[in-house]
């Protein structure tokens, strides 16, 4: 599982801009399963999704095709981490430590 946390590079008016394609990129990765949740932050200097993927190169190569990056309005932090606890919703992401 990963959080990706994204910080603005560029003013908001340049963020707003390229935010419907954005919301669109990230519509797709909710259907195929990839995106669990996704916001804003406060104060608006970026936003976080949650996301679950086979390996941090696939999570890569999906951070590096949204909208804002193309656009170079944010950067991407990606933290990966073992999910052994969750909410029951989410039994089936749980893992076990190795």
């Amino acid at each position: 599982m990963f959080v990706l946390e994204t910080v603005y590079t560029a003013p908001l008016e340049a963020v707003d801009a390229a935010t419907e394609a954005h919301v669109t990129w990230l519509n797709a990765l909710y259907e195929h399963g990839v995106f669990l949740a996704s916001g804003r932050k406060r104060p608006r200097d970026g936003g976080v999704i949650l996301a679950v993927t086979e390996d941090r190169a696939r999570i890569e190569e999906i951070t590096a095709n949204d909208p804002f990056v193309k656009a170079g309005v944010c950067t991407y932090r990606i933290t990966e981490f073992v999910a052994t606890k969750t909410a029951p919703v989410l039994a089936r992401y749980r893992e076990t430590l190795a």
